[in-house]
């Protein structure tokens, strides 16, 4: 849901041409490999094998992959529970949105 209400105002933004097409994509591709994370990460955890750090975590999530993260830790029901990583992981989403508000608003976007 949260990821839903993400991706539909940035859709508007591109369709009125006030971000460019390759950010859009830059959040798909990073939430797909959030999602692909979160999903390795909790089966090498119910195997008892080497698991993701949550660095790593974190790191995809602050760079646009939290939307993804976030369909990950429900269709998962990983890290949903574990402090501080959650708390860590929503410091994440909320300086990629601010990061974004500041591209959005300020910068000029030369991307195509």
């Amino acid at each position: 849901m949260a990821a839903t209400l993400f991706f539909t105002p940035l859709a508007g933004l591109l369709g009125l041409d006030e971000l460019p097409v390759t950010l859009l994509a830059a959040y798909g591709l990073f939430s797909g490999v959030a999602f692909m994370l979160y999903g390795a990460d909790k089966a090498a955890a119910e195997q008892g094998r080497w698991r993701t750090s949550e660095s790593t975590l974190h790191t995809i999530a602050l760079l646009g992959g939290w939307p993804g993260a976030l369909v990950a830790r429900r269709v998962f029901r990983h890290k949903t529970t574990k402090q501080p990583f959650r708390t860590i992981f929503w410091l994440t989403v909320i300086a990629n949105c601010v990061a974004l508000a500041w591209v959005v608003h300020e910068a000029p976007l030369a991307l195509p």
